[in-house]
């Protein structure tokens, strides 16, 4: 127990909480997107697998980590101006739409990862690229801070900035009272001239975005290859985030970092030599506490009222 509690208060234990809560910040952020526009988009595991599979793929073809980035955010797009196009446009269920996408994802990848790499579970084989890691200037010759603040990869500052980027996109952007109202009221809104269909296409295709990035930094920041399901339902986790964070940026980025907390505590149980099996629950037994403590928290708000 000493020797577990040494590792988790050490500067290494929160520079790794920064790095593992990355691609749920960007999923979570586009969870609140979508969900604040009246479209919640559940494919949000398919559409970062897709995109770390892109990502892995074209940066190995160009060699270029550059394009890989570009081809993961084009690729997510696509397929979330797919999801978005049946929606809106023939009236599909979304609940359903995503589920398509996350089960194509999943079996899809897999596919193309063996006409690829003729491997079925990891891209090994493909010398693909990684995104560089940043050093900041000054702050990394800080003792302890400079060991957690610096030395990240650049998407995981990035993803840092998606949280600011949506707040200030729905708070105090013309696009984000558009992405509110429709949300609140569809009628309203439209009756004032607001494009129901476009501000939701809009607000999908922005979470489309957010996914990309969080794709990307799987197979090109936090590894640097693509592997099977490697997104390992961080997807569903942004969604859990998201749900407790009541549609807010900052409520979701809260969230997100207490289950990237409890993530890192898995990654230390593992180096400690707990079962593997035991010790790969752990993020997800925290997001059904998170879970069953907000709906605890609902229940009495509306009995209450």
């Amino acid at each position: 127990m000493k020797e577990f509690f040494n590792s988790i208060f050490t500067s290494d234990f929160v520079y790794s909480v920064f790095r593992v809560t990355t691609p749920l910040l960007f999923a979570s952020m586009g969870a609140v997107i979508s969900d604040v526009a009246g479209v919640p988009n559940i494919a949000l595991e398919g559409l970062m697998l897709i995109a770390a599979f892109a990502g892995m793929y074209f940066s190995f073809l160009s060699q270029s980590a550059l394009i890989g980035l570009l081809m993961a955010l084009a690729v997510a797009v696509l397929f979330t101006g797919i999801l978005a196009f049946f929606t809106l446009y023939y009236k599909t269920n979304i609940i359903l739409g995503g589920i398509a996408i996350n089960s194509l994802a999943s079996g899809g990848t897999v596919f193309f990862l063996y006409l690829t790499a003729h491997d079925k579970g990891t891209s090994v084989a493909l010398a693909s690229k990684t995104l560089p890691v940043l050093r900041i200037p000054i702050i990394e010759n800080i003792p302890v801070l400079g060991s957690i603040l610096s030395g990240h990869n650049i998407l995981t500052y990035l993803s840092i900035f998606s949280v600011v980027f949506t707040y200030v996109l729905l708070k105090g952007t013309a696009l984000g009272y558009h992405i509110r109202a429709v949300g609140e009221k569809k009628a309203a809104a439209e009756s004032v001239g607001i494009s129901v269909v476009k501000t939701q296409a809009t607000a999908l295709l922005l979470s489309g975005i957010m996914c990309g990035f969080g794709g990307a930094f799987m197979s090109m920041g936090y590894v640097s290859w693509f592997s099977r399901d490697m997104v390992s339902g961080r997807g569903w986790i942004a969604l859990a985030a998201e749900a407790m964070g009541r549609q807010t940026a900052i409520g979701s980025a809260a969230a997100s970092v207490l289950f990237g907390i409890a993530d890192a505590f898995s990654n230390v149980a593992a180096s400690m030599g707990l079962p593997s099996d035991l010790v790969k629950t752990i993020p997800y037994f925290a997001t059904l506490i998170g879970l069953a403590i907000f709906s605890i928290k609902t229940y009495k708000k509306y009995k209450d009222a």
